[in-house]
């Protein structure tokens, strides 16, 4: 039996009970427990695909695995945290409740949900694009996911106030909302994150990359993942430009 060919299906398997965990959490309110939960999933993410080209194992089955893992961690959990983002803020600020004349105001928690169809679009498109072998079109579901599932982290443990004032309100997470979805299915080349090799030669963007976004995390916190994702785009595209000069 050759255990390494079921090695990184395992950790696909795994990025999915994260999410499912992730889930529990969210319901439950420990949105601090949904973020490490996520974390891991990602985690186990990108080394199930390193393994599998490492151990020459890759096959259809972990293509097919890889995205219904990512589906639950990196779309259901970030769809499902801004319901619920939005629905604490109708119960708890008395200028955003219901009342009979704001009754509309009721559908605004399920626009979170359009995370979840826009990953689910990009994750299917994501397998028959073959533009995509070696980069993204569209910002990838688990950066996404960290974008969403670090607002809670912001706001309790951040240090800016005028931050936590205006992630607090509903029209800027829809504002939040509506960009995210835009940027998981937008016709934007962006460098591949995930390793190849280990090696600074072929991986010098990576590593480059990774040990910025690191010192941000460091120095900044929670507050530094939504300005490492943006950094990302920024650098893409800048060095989309590079190559077509």
């Amino acid at each position: 039996m050759n255990i390494k060919k079921h090695i990184p299906n395992a950790l696909t398997l795994l990025n999915l009970l994260s999410g499912l965990l992730a889930l529990i959490a969210i319901f439950n309110g420990f949105y601090d427990h949904a973020f490490i939960f996520v974390s891991l999933g990602i985690f186990f993410d990108f080394w199930d695909g390193f393994l599998a080209r490492k151990f020459g194992v890759a096959g259809p089955l972990g293509v097919q695995l890889d995205s219904l893992a990512d589906m639950v961690t990196s779309g259901v959990v970030p769809g499902l945290l801004m319901y619920k983002l939005f629905d604490t803020i109708q119960q708890n600020q008395p200028e955003y409740m219901l009342t009979e004349e704001t009754f509309y105001m009721g559908v605004i928690p399920y626009f979170g949900f359009l995370i979840t169809l826009a990953s689910c679009y990009r994750l299917a498109n994501f397998n028959i694009d073959t533009r995509q072998t070696n980069s993204f079109i569209g910002l990838p579901t688990p950066a996404n996911a960290m974008l969403i599932v670090s607002i809670p982290m912001i706001q309790y443990f951040g240090r800016y106030e005028w931050i936590n004032v205006a992630l607090d309100n509903p029209y800027v997470l829809l504002a939040i909302t509506l960009i995210s979805t835009f940027l998981l299915n937008a016709e934007i080349p962006l460098f591949s994150l995930k390793f190849k090799k280990l090696n600074w030669v072929e991986a010098k963007l990576q590593i480059s990359f990774t040990v910025f976004a690191v010192i941000m995390l460091i120095v900044l916190k929670f507050v530094a993942i939504p300005l490492i994702i943006v950094s990302y785009i920024v650098l893409s595209l800048v060095l989309n430009s590079l190559s077509k000069k």
